[in-house]
């Protein structure tokens, strides 16, 4: 039986749960001469406490586990903003938080993981790799798994960013979200059609991981051989059976960026805006830059600014 799509009062109910441990972001308006032909609102989850929208999904889990869980001890695995937002939010609620990466994984993040007092173990290069490993984690330990995105208490929690949009822009037009597993598009979407039917809800993948495109295309979720982006959160082999039924049922449109492009919105956000934003947080900005003429009633969801100082020097110079 097909697990239902996340509802908008269960996005409400969360939104009430994660209040007082995550920020209400801003919508900042930017564009070349902030004109109405080229001007569009950038929704700045970078200003979260840990750096990305992962935070809303992570605590909105953590903090409904029962108490024999929350002795226990989680676990997740992530690429790095899930495994930091896990990390911070079993910090602020007393509980032991077990985090499995890739080898590749940005030392930032390493480090901010680290820095919430989460134990990390390294597993292999793919999304794979580290699902197997934590689930074995739970098995020997007893820990809770914390899935980084096909999870309707995830998808609600970052449901809540939509949430936040319509309230803050009611004539928003289109939202454009950046895609990995599809957890934030999913949460997006379930929110924004909840309360306007009407706005466009458009996916935005780099051309080397388009896993949501792949799967969209083919009528059901598919894996990918391989990914390849510097869009180092974006780089998930397959969606989740509930994001990809989220997409297929809410999403308008699913948009590829390129490296190129993905590198051109960090350059572009820092020097039109000061913000620093890692290349999975700019590619929804990418998207829109790209579709040429835009309104102030155009969203880009930036997902996250956990880059390291040198790769956005390298990013930004030119």
């Amino acid at each position: 039986m097909t697990e239902p799509l996340v509802t908008i009062e269960e996005i409400r109910a969360a939104a009430g749960r994660i209040r007082g441990a995550i920020a209400r972001t801003p919508l900042v308006r930017v564009g070349a001469g902030r004109s109405e032909a080229c001007a569009f609102h950038l929704k700045c989850e970078h200003f979260q406490p840990m750096g990305a929208f992962k935070l809303r999904g992570a605590y909105n889990v953590l903090s409904q586990l029962p108490p024999e869980l929350r002795a226990r001890g989680v676990v997740t695995y992530s690429s790095g903003n899930h495994g930091q937002a896990v990390a911070m939010s079993a910090q602020l609620l007393g509980m032991r938080a077990v985090v499995v990466m890739p080898e590749t994984a940005p030392r930032v993040k390493v480090e901010g993981t680290r820095r919430y007092g989460a134990e990390v173990i390294f597993a292999g290069r793919t999304s794979d790799d580290r699902r197997t490993r934590a689930e074995a984690e739970a098995v020997a330990h007893g820990y809770a798994v914390v899935p980084p995105f096909d999870h309707r208490g995830i998808i609600a929690g970052a449901g809540t960013v939509g949430l936040e949009i319509v309230e803050a822009l009611h004539d928003v037009a289109a939202v454009f979200v950046p895609v990995g597993g599809g957890g934030l598009l999913s949460g997006v979407a379930a929110a924004v059609k909840g309360l306007r039917p009407a706005v466009k809800v458009i996916g935005v993948e780099p051309a080397g991981a388009a896993s949501m495109g792949a799967s969209r295309a083919a009528g059901l979720p598919v894996t990918l051989a391989s990914t390849a982006s510097i869009a180092d959160g974006l780089l998930t082999l397959r969606p989740g059976d509930l994001t990809f039924a989220h997409a297929q049922a809410l999403v308008d449109d699913l948009l590829t960026v390129s490296e190129d492009e993905i590198r051109g919105a960090v350059r572009w956000l820092h020097r039109e805006a000061g913000l620093v934003v890692e290349p999975s947080g700019a590619a929804a900005t990418a998207a829109v830059l790209a579709a040429g003429p835009r309104t102030d009633r155009v969203v880009a969801v930036v997902s996250g600014g956990n880059v390291e100082a040198e790769d956005f020097a390298t990013y930004t110079a030119g």
